[in-house]
């Protein structure tokens, strides 16, 4: 990276083709060392040439007709072309993982399981053991993206907390929290512990964006040595016509 404050991003854009002007517009603002953008919900034949290959960025866009996709973007500065990576476990274009000299940071998207929740939770173990290997090896790891899970209570407004509902459910939580035993720190949680007001996701009616009736379900888990260093974390609530807002941690490395 080229300087010692690293800007590290991730939004769940829910199409890019229908973002593309607000995706260079937060470019040309924030500068992020790291992108990372989650329901990216089209193929690389299916970009604009420029988009492909966003100017002053590594990119890999990770994505199928039909399916969600992720892509990464790094960029260009001090390190040559970074090698992007798919772990095992990746499906249906849910990860995309590049090793920098800080970390390896990995761009996230795990299944709803609205539809099929078992293989939600396969997915969720699968990051565990993923996260499990890092940590076992001593080697930083930096986990981005749409989790689809919200934490604990607090990160669900009052008014959209419901016991059974996915997204919510104890077995779904108790797999986020074995990841972050997996000596990783939620970096937004950890700066502002008591924000019961602090969200990523609203659904698209009845005004719960202004209102900020939402649920937390982007997160960038960090290790320890990592989250020792961040200096700040912040969601955008009010940038862009995606239902969630993107979230940016700054680094002190």
């Amino acid at each position: 990276m080229i300087s010692a404050s690293v800007k590290v991003a991730t939004w769940n854009v829910n199409g890019i083709r229908a973002r593309q002007s607000e995706l260079q517009q937060f470019l040309d603002r924030e500068q992020p060392d790291v992108l990372c953008l989650q329901e990216i919900k089209a193929s690389v034949d299916q970009l604009p040439v420029w988009l492909c290959e966003l100017e002053g960025y590594w990119c890999c866009w990770h994505g199928g007709k039909g399916y969600s996709g992720v892509a990464l973007h790094v960029r260009r500065g001090a390190i040559e072309r970074p090698a992007f990576h798919h772990p095992q476990f990746d499906y249906e274009h849910r990860v995309v993982t590049v090793r920098l000299p800080q970390a390896t940071v990995a761009s996230i998207y795990v299944p709803n399981g609205g539809k099929d929740f078992p293989a939600k939770m396969r997915f969720l173990e699968a990051l565990d053991t993923y996260a499990a290997e890092f940590q076992a090896a001593g080697l930083p790891l930096m986990l981005c993206g749409d989790l689809n899970v919200a934490r604990t209570d607090m990160d669900v407004h009052p008014k959209e907390r419901k016991p059974r509902a996915v997204g919510q459910l104890p077995e779904e939580r108790a797999i986020i929290e074995r990841i972050l035993s997996r000596s990783l720190v939620d970096v937004h949680r950890q700066l502002e512990p008591d924000n019961a007001e602090l969200f990523t996701w609203w659904a698209p009616w009845r005004n719960l964006r202004q209102r900020n009736v939402g649920w937390r379900l982007d997160y960038v888990f960090a290790s320890r040595s990592l989250a020792e260093r961040v200096v700040s974390c912040t969601v955008q609530r009010e940038f862009g016509t995606s239902d969630h807002g993107p979230v940016i941690a700054i680094f002190d490395l």
